[in-house]
């Protein structure tokens, strides 16, 4: 009897050991499309060993010739098909570097194999796509989730954690958001990117979707998953000889029944930035940069160096490895939460109708 339960808790121990090896093993991640250009994200961190790439899926073919990707991934793991790739490959998770409009026709091919997906943002063109992808996600089990690079920032949790824990600055008043660059054609973005970036079809709009989504994104997260009163937005085509088909600046206004929210995405900023102003009861906070940022209380103002963002938090690849391994849990109040981003979401499509027609368009609760 003694010797029967020993060899149970031997049995048990080895099985222990087993699947905690199993959960360090690097994560078996597909990629999907090859035309955005943070795929530099997956180049430079190949080497890590938290991931492994098991099969790519581009449909156009000169694409998979020439990405970096065949520099460091076996070229049998490349494949036209996304199916055939999901299939053969059988990936734990995909990160998705296709046009937003396709966002809904990777989840419809992921979700029912059960394979997790993470989109670059934002999650989808309209509200439509979103509440299909929602619906496939949630009926079959499976995480989606959407990347910022903000989400990153030691500023910005900084700045979460000095309003929401430590009340420094009191309630929020105001907040503005700024995100841009001086336009993608002027940056050199690559001519597939820019075929469908450009496209009001493919991605939605143009700086109104690709930087106001930031905006939205954060002032969900700060206001808990509310969703604002009304949103108001002015869209223009300040180049449109070079943008002809999207605008190419978005100021969009969201009111909150206690504070006023100002989100300023565009393409024709003289420097790159992803910077914001909080604007409280008692002080204000200036996120500067990803880890400086400017605090005023007590009449005074000071820099600060924000404390560095802790494993798997500081990093998407580390996020999505730990949240597939269920290692941590993904809160709805989450940036790259699928609650937040249906949200943001909304408010991008409220307002396109907004500068469409010209007025403010009110949210339902």
């Amino acid at each position: 009897m003694k010797a029967s339960r020993t060899i149970s808790l031997l049995v048990f121990f080895c099985c222990c050991v087993l699947l905690r090896a199993e959960d360090n093993s690097p994560l078996r991640l597909g990629i999907v499309g090859l035309s955005h250009s943070h795929l530099h994200e997956v180049s430079v961190r190949l080497d890590r060993g938290d991931f492994q790439i098991v099969g790519v899926a581009e449909r156009d073919a000169a694409l998979r010739e020439k990405t970096p990707l065949r520099k460091k991934v076996d070229p049998s793991l490349f494949y036209e098909n996304l199916e055939e790739m999901l299939d053969k490959s059988q990936p734990e998770a995909v990160i998705v570097y296709e046009p937003i409009y396709d966002h809904l026709r990777v989840v419809e091919a992921c979700a029912p194999r059960g394979i997790h997906v993470m989109v670059e943002k934002p999650l989808a063109v309209s509200m439509k796509h979103a509440n299909r992808m929602a619906e496939l996600a949630r009926k079959n089990g499976i995480l989606l989730l959407t990347n910022y690079e903000t989400t990153w920032y030691d500023t910005n949790h900084e700045a979460y954690r000095l309003i929401k824990d430590k009340e420094s600055i009191g309630d929020i008043t105001r907040m503005e958001v700024y995100d841009g660059h001086q336009g993608p054609v002027e940056i050199q973005c690559s001519e597939e990117f820019l075929r469908w970036l450009t496209d009001p079809v493919l991605n939605g709009g143009g700086a109104v979707t690709d930087f106001g989504c930031y905006g939205a994104n954060l002032a969900t997260w700060f206001f808990d998953n509310q969703k604002p009163v009304s949103v108001y937005a002015v869209l223009k085509q300040q180049k449109p000889h070079i943008y002809p088909k999207v605008d190419d600046d978005a100021t969009i206004v969201l009111e909150y029944p206690s504070a006023t929210v100002q989100i300023m995405g565009s393409w024709n900023w003289p420097m790159n930035r992803k910077d914001m102003h909080i604007y409280g009861s008692q002080g204000y906070i200036y996120q500067d940069t990803p880890v400086k940022m400017r605090v005023y209380t007590d009449r005074k103002e000071n820099s600060v160096v924000a404390p560095r963002l802790k494993s798997p938090y500081n990093d998407p690849f580390y996020f999505l490895k730990a949240a597939v391994r269920k290692e941590i849990q993904i809160s709805p109040q989450d940036l790259s939460s699928l609650e937040n981003n249906l949200i943001v979401v909304e408010i991008l499509e409220s307002a396109v109708k907004s500068a469409e027609r010209g007025k403010v368009i009110r949210l339902k609760k």
